[in-house]
């Protein structure tokens, strides 16, 4: 059932990653594993299961309970994995409507950032362009930096998202330092093949970030998903900015 699963993980760690993010959690599972199956198969694979993409919708007052439910049984499995830390990566509509919104949203966060600080687990918010257009005067992005608490929510930048939505990442890194505790390095397709992202400035300024580890992500493929994800590796590899 999880041979597809296990291949590709062994086969990432044969290219030389040495950790993993998932992106497939759901109800108390990884991939369909139990947490310390799948915690278990990317050790023996040679890596760090470091982190996880999970999240769940805006309550209100009517459902906040079910929802901080939720969130205690998915802290409960990412602490059974081992993982350091916690992103979502996405808000719905009301986070882009408006302001009241959006501020709905940064206390939602920071009460689910307590709770995984309560159990040794780091949380985050992972951007996309959307959060770089103005709502009532304020860029959304920095409406939410500036109103979260550092010691409960990080921020997971992809550098290439926020490039796309048309902003710079070193502005960012230079305004509201030390707050982006992981990046997402992301291209069009392979990291460094679109000439899109100045990798070199970004990496450059990594201090200012407070950036303590980089997670390659790839959505689009120029060859074979596994073949464009060791070519993104190699990348950064041969990269004397990057060490």
């Amino acid at each position: 059932m999880h041979e597809k699963t296990d291949s590709t993980v062994m086969k990432v760690g044969e290219m030389g990653y040495s950790f993993v993010e998932a992106a497939g959690y759901s109800d108390g599972k990884f991939y369909g594993m139990e947490p310390s199956e799948f915690k278990s198969l990317v050790e023996e694979s040679g890596m760090v299961f470091l982190g996880s993409h999970a999240g769940y919708g805006l309550p209100d007052s009517s459902n906040w309970d079910i929802t901080m439910q939720w969130w205690d049984e998915a802290i409960a499995a990412h602490k059974k994995a081992g993982v350091e830390y916690i992103v979502q990566p996405w808000m719905g509509k009301e986070g882009y409507s408006s302001l009241e919104g959006l501020k709905k949203y940064c206390e939602y966060f920071e009460a689910v950032g307590q709770k995984c600080s309560e159990e040794g687990i780091r949380f985050g918010y992972h951007n996309h362009s959307g959060e770089f257009k103005k709502l009532e005067g304020e860029t959304i992005y920095d409406f939410m930096l500036k109103n979260t608490d550092p010691s409960k929510v990080m921020f997971q930048m992809d550098l290439y998202w926020v490039i796309e939505g048309g902003a710079d990442p070193v502005q960012y890194f230079e305004k509201y330092p030390g707050r982006f505790w992981l990046w997402h390095v992301k291209d069009e397709k392979e990291v460094g093949a679109s000439g899109k992202v100045d990798f070199e400035r970004i990496f450059a300024h990594k201090e200012a970030a407070g950036v303590k580890y980089y997670i390659v992500e790839q959505e689009e493929y120029n060859y074979p998903p596994l073949e464009s994800v060791e070519k993104s590796l190699e990348y950064l590899l041969d990269a004397d900015f990057v060490k």
